[in-house]
């Protein structure tokens, strides 16, 4: 991977931009930390569009139809690191009622 300063890019934005599109991804920083990446049109499409939660949920709902409609389904398991802390659902339950 290129590495190229903010500076850098927008004096030789041209050649970056060449380097990415023959498959050379152009990593871009500030004060020496990572800000921006270039990538050629062609990765980018690769990588496709995140789906947001409700898109992933829906598909997950429909893939596993028969067992959430299932009467003894008694719910998902949620990792320890996903559930939400007391104070968290406190603040919540206030803000709303």
């Amino acid at each position: 991977m290129c590495r190229a300063t903010i500076y850098d890019a927008r004096n030789n934005f041209s050649a970056l931009v060449k380097k990415a599109e023959g498959g050379e991804p152009v990593e871009l920083t500030r004060h020496d930390k990572p800000v921006a990446v270039i990538i050629s049109y062609e990765e980018y499409e690769k990588r496709g569009k995140k789906k947001s939660f409700f898109e992933r949920w829906e598909e997950t709902r429909k893939k596993y139809a028969d067992v959430f409609s299932d009467p003894t389904f008694e719910g998902l398991p949620v990792p320890e690191d996903e559930v939400l802390d007391k104070d968290y659902l406190k603040r919540i339950d206030e803000m709303w009622g």
